[in-house]
């Protein structure tokens, strides 16, 4: 029962979040704003929409065959197809459950391919380890590039004392966590000590796999169709054409925190967007138009080949 209700209310809280968020920005509009913001839908140019959307679709194909390398080191063999289908399938499963895609992704390996299951979740947290590099690295260029920007807004939105008893907080929890770790005899913890085994070789494949640089092309390359995807979309709209590259990386690290800490970025990517524009003079109905415009057509493109991949993933490997 407790499972139950953990599990819907970690569907339910970050939805609720996003429909607040979503209720206090369409609050703050006048109703002339509403209809401004309805024609810039109406005349934006889709071209580069769908452009963005197929870069997309590169960066998913990339983040399939990268996989492969991992899970090669580790003695096993897996099907490109199985590979992208099941990353479409987590970037899907993430719109309802923050990073439950991490786990569905191991368990369609593991019924597909045979890939023990915490060895594959094992590549995954090494992959995702090395994407939060790459990412702090674009966050690190962000403050170098837009550092009164990027500050001005931090210290104006985030309430940095809170921020600041949460770290100390999550200190002692981690210290509590590995005294446990190290002396507790509980048997859960045994378990789970065991089940790390697996998790750990899956984890090292990157440091110790032979194919470290065709891994790290991809990785690079990966973060580059994000990028990419997001520079594309600005000539979407004329008054979003001619936005400078500090400003298109600002927005990118900020929507990818918001993409990152709530349902893929729910009510919260075209606020935190239209907030970092209006930094640059942009108007806020500008970019949240452009925001919506972003956040509904790469979730479209999550929900389309997500579905086409659950539908898809049985019948082409019926053997199995």
């Amino acid at each position: 029962m407790k499972k139950k209700i953990s599990k819907w209310l970690s569907i339910l809280l970050p939805l609720l979040l996003g429909v607040f968020l979503i209720v206090y920005q369409y609050n703050q509009f006048t109703a002339d704003q509403l209809t401004e913001m309805k024609g810039y839908f109406k005349n934006a140019n889709y071209f580069y929409i769908y452009l963005s959307l197929l870069i997309a679709v590169f960066g998913f194909a990339s983040r399939a065959y990268r996989w492969k390398f991992s899970i090669e080191h580790m003695g096993y063999t897996s099907k490109f197809r199985n590979n992208f289908m099941a990353v479409c399938i987590g970037y899907f499963l993430n719109l309802t459950i923050p990073r439950s895609g991490e786990i569905s992704r191991a368990v369609v390996v593991k019924k597909y391919e045979d890939i023990p299951f915490d060895k594959a979740f094992g590549t995954i947290v090494a992959e995702r380890i090395v994407d939060l590099i790459l990412f702090f690295l674009f966050v690190l260029t962000a403050f170098i590039v837009q550092f009164k920007v990027l500050k001005d807004f931090i210290f104006d939105n985030i309430p940095v004392e809170k921020l600041i008893l949460l770290a100390f907080i999550g200190f002692v929890g981690f210290i509590i966590f590995v005294l446990l770790w190290l002396y507790s005899k509980w048997r859960f913890i045994i378990f789970m000590k065991e089940k790390l085994a697996g998790l750990m070789e899956g984890m090292l494949s990157i440091v110790k796999m032979k194919k470290k640089w065709p891994f790290l092309f991809h990785s690079l390359f990966i973060w580059f169709t994000y990028i990419l995807m997001f520079y594309v979309a600005i000539f979407a709209l004329d008054e979003t054409s001619t936005i400078g590259l500090g400003a298109i990386i600002t927005a990118f690290v900020i929507g990818s925190f918001a993409i990152g800490f709530t349902n893929s970025g729910f009510g919260a990517f075209p606020l935190l967007i239209a907030q970092i524009f209006l930094l640059y003079s942009i108007p806020e109905t500008v970019g949240t138009a452009f925001g919506w415009l972003v956040w509904i057509s790469q979730t479209a493109l999550m929900i389309v080949l997500g579905g086409l991949s659950l539908f898809l993933l049985p019948i082409l490997n019926k053997n199995k």
